[in-house]
């Protein structure tokens, strides 16, 4: 028992800290998936909405100190209780979204590790077990640290959380694993290799025989039945190569123009995932740095979900020599998370991404 608490330690002190760490270099990307977790349809709780971004810090830095705590071996009751919540708690809503289809991603590990819903539940599993082996095992778990050391050790952590959460919210995550990083190129992220496994169906296709209900199954072919055909059901048994680029578009008027615009070789795109939501603040100095882009020869265009009605607004109240397409949402806040914010590209490949607080460090 003393040597599978001292495993468990480790591995779950260490998987907790890696976890939170990934989360907690981007807060806003977990708040997304959160504010996914809360909308009607799935935990049905809009009321949490707002309170997602303040949820999603508190939760990774939280993730983070337990496993810092349980590693150095410090209040191991408080600890252990603490985990065993989180994990009970973690392994409910990966076998919700699992069982019922709700959310395809948990975002356990941020964009850095995708995990489908079952493992999810799965890797949630493994862990109540391994944290109730720490439970009944309690007395085995002593401090590394006398108890100033562990103070100190705990402080720090939490210190350095809190730095590191501003710092990223008030700029942009320290390492980007989102597609859309720089040095990407978009129209190669769009791209399906010729080798590419295809997705495969199941088909089953329903005949009326002899005055009673027949079901054949193929894996696409018509089958030969004597008898009259009702009607067929498509089942994806296997999902093909999804490129990490999928659903971009830059819309105007109903049309498509992405394919022509990336291919530009001077290329600014201020992103406003929703204008609504937006800093205002920002747009003074964004039609600034748009209009000294423009002066360097740049085209600039500005993406949001929002409506022309609004986008023009905001384009007569700051001053912006420039329009909008239309993108949506959900790829909008994918590619960058602040809102708004610059991008600057040459034929397609990003070359530089800011926050709107850090404008100035554009170079055209």
């Amino acid at each position: 028992m003393k040597y599978l608490v001292w495993i468990s330690r480790i591995f779950v002190g260490i998987l907790f800290i890696i976890s939170g760490l990934i989360k907690l270099n981007d807060p806003v990307g977990f708040s997304f998936k959160l504010e996914e977790y809360f909308s009607q349809g799935v935990l049905d709780l809009p009321f949490l909405m707002p309170l997602a971004l303040a949820i999603s810090i508190f939760v990774v830095i939280v993730e983070v100190i337990l496993g810092v705590l349980l590693l150095i071996g410090f209040k191991p009751k408080f600890t252990i209780w603490s985990l065993l919540a989180m994990i009970i708690f973690f392994t409910f809503l990966t076998f919700y979204s699992a069982y019922f289809n709700k959310v395809t991603d948990c975002g356990c590990f941020g964009d850095a590790v995708k995990l489908t819903p079952w493992e999810s539940f799965t890797k949630d599993v493994i862990l109540l077990v391994l944290i109730l082996i720490l439970f009944y095992g309690q007395k085995y778990i002593t401090p590394l640290f006398n108890v100033k050391t562990n103070w100190i050790i705990a402080g720090i952590s939490l210190v350095a959380c809190v730095l590191f959460a501003n710092q990223v919210l008030n700029h942009l995550p320290s390492v980007d694993f989102r597609p859309y990083k720089i040095g990407a190129n978009i129209q190669e992220g769009m791209s399906v290799p010729d080798d590419a496994p295809k997705p495969k169906y199941e088909y089953a296709w329903q005949f009326k025989v002899n005055g009673a209900d027949k079901i054949v199954v193929t894996n696409g072919e018509y089958p030969k039945v004597d008898g009259e055909f009702i009607g067929v059901e498509t089942t994806e048994i296997q999902k093909g190569y999804e490129p990490p680029i999928h659903d971009f578009t830059i819309e105007k008027d109903g049309e498509d123009r992405a394919s022509f615009i990336l291919e530009e070789d001077k290329l600014v795109m201020v992103i406003a995932y929703d204008l609504a939501k937006s800093n205002y603040d920002a747009f003074a100095a964004v039609a600034k740095v748009t209009s000294k882009a423009k002066e360097k020869g740049y085209t600039v265009i500005g993406m949001s979900a929002s409506s022309n009605d609004r986008a023009n607004q905001i384009k007569d109240k700051y001053g912006l020599d420039f329009d909008f397409y239309f993108t949506d949402e959900t790829t909008l806040k994918t590619i960058v998370r602040s809102n708004p914010a610059v991008l600057v590209l040459k034929k397609g490949t990003i070359q530089q991404k800011v926050h709107y607080n850090d404008l100035d460090e554009l170079k055209f």
